[in-house]
């Protein structure tokens, strides 16, 4: 059977996630187009050509209407967001415009595409409340700051989306990523910058929660997986590797790849005073729906992000 090439859209295609979720749809085959006003992605980050990218802000709804027409893709990846949590609670007006309003102009233009055959959305496991055990779908969710609201706002859009237009809809749970193009301040790119600026003395925050985390290249290829199934309504996933930890654990990693002890001083001003200790994936589900597992351990994703000759000090 002849594997049918779709157009594929992804906005915040050129950040973090957007990126390795472009290469692995180009991988399969897929003719990809990417929209992100660059605010936080980098143009560098994929190679898709001049006359696929659209470099505009998902809050435009008009620039963003003429090009989800002029695209008319079969598929929408909606990952554009603001999803740094420190910068949301920082700037919460801004995190609810980009993360409600450009999700619900995103849906209104998809609602004009006339062959539109299934969206993906990426919420958040910020959509959770404090918890100390592997979480499921089935959890009643309760976030605790304004970028889980955000994102189970958006949660409710794509019902909302699905109920009206009956679109196959696709939710998934985000827990923490890791990995290359990363261009905020979380814990693994931040002791990535440190180490890879020569450092081996490096500050840090709270050093014992533990968090989930799974490489963009295994989260990209789950994300390919179920839009490559058959349509099934509108379904929520977690997306984690489900295995935690903690932040001296990551730390370990790195001494590991590198062959180097490395030292942490806690700086006050990094501590963040209300933390979850706590943040696991059931993937039970996700694993049950597309026979799909992750491959990339923390150890390998770490060795990768290490420059070849760190400076020793």
């Amino acid at each position: 059977m002849t594997k049918q090439i779709k157009k594929v859209l992804v906005t915040g295609g050129a950040g973090f996630i957007g990126s390795a979720t472009i290469a692995a749809f180009q991988n399969d085959g897929h003719e990809i187009y990417a929209i992100d006003n660059l605010s936080f992605g980098n143009r560098k980050f994929i190679t898709i050509p001049e006359s696929h990218f659209f470099e505009i802000d998902i809050l435009d709804r008009a620039k963003l209407f003429r090009v989800i027409s002029q695209i008319e893709p079969d598929w929408i990846i909606h990952l554009a967001a603001i999803h740094f949590i420190p910068y949301c609670n920082q700037h919460p007006i801004e995190a609810a415009r980009v993360n409600i309003q450009g999700t619900i102009n995103v849906l209104d233009a998809a609602r004009n595409v006339p062959n539109l055959e299934k969206v993906f959305f990426a919420s958040t496991a910020a959509v959770y409340p404090i918890y100390n055990d592997a979480i499921s779908e089935t959890h009643p969710p309760a976030p605790t700051d304004i970028y889980g609201l955000s994102k189970l706002t958006g949660e409710h859009l794509m019902n909302e989306f699905h109920l009206q237009t009956d679109v196959p809809t696709i939710v998934c749970r985000f827990f923490n990523a890791f990995g290359p193009n990363e261009t905020n301040a979380h814990v693994i790119p931040e002791i990535q910058r440190q180490i890879n600026a020569g450092c081996r003395t490096i500050q840090l925050g709270n050093l014992d929660p533990k968090r989930d985390f799974i490489h963009t290249s295994d989260m990209a290829s789950a994300i390919v997986k179920l839009l490559d199934i058959g349509d099934r309504g509108i379904e929520i996933f977690n997306l984690g590797r489900g295995i935690e930890y903690s932040v001296t654990e990551v730390v370990t990693a790195f001494e590991q790849a590198l062959g180097e002890r490395i030292v942490i001083e806690v700086d006050p001003a990094r501590v963040r005073k209300v933390e979850r200790m706590h943040l696991l994936a059931d993937i039970t589900k996700l694993k049950n729906f597309i026979d799909w597992e992750p491959k990339i351990n923390l150890n390998q994703g770490i060795s990768t992000l290490i420059k070849c000759q760190p400076i020793t000090k």
